[in-house]
């Protein structure tokens, strides 16, 4: 139950970031939930795999290499899929970064449900 209200409020802050910032494109609420699982995937499966594969860089710029896998991944995930856009590299660093302020807000929150 908790998964499934966390893929929502998921799709809810990705419909948000579109809302303020022009530089990420979501058609509409199917798309939002799609694009949602897809970023959760790529964040689950591809992250530890890229941070595994990083790790040097990532040392190397004290942790700051990770907010170029996230733009990554975020970017990754609009180019796969249709009713989710985003301009450039620039628009997917922003965007991931609104998207993972607001998923810590999420995080937060349903946290104190249990």
């Amino acid at each position: 139950m908790k998964l499934l209200l966390r893929w929502l409020l998921a799709a809810c802050a990705l419909l948000l970031v579109a809302y303020l910032y022009d530089g990420v494109q979501v058609r509409s609420f199917p798309s939002a939930l799609i694009a949602a699982a897809v970023i959760g995937l790529f964040y689950l499966i591809l992250r530890p795999v890229l941070v595994l594969l990083t790790l040097p860089v990532t040392l190397v710029t004290l942790g700051l290499f990770l907010f170029v896998i996230n733009a990554l991944l975020f970017w990754a995930a609009a180019s796969v899929l249709d009713g989710f856009h985003v301009r450039g590299f620039g628009a997917a660093l922003l965007g991931s970064l609104i998207y993972s302020a607001l998923m810590i807000v999420v995080d937060a929150a349903l946290s104190r449900l249990r």
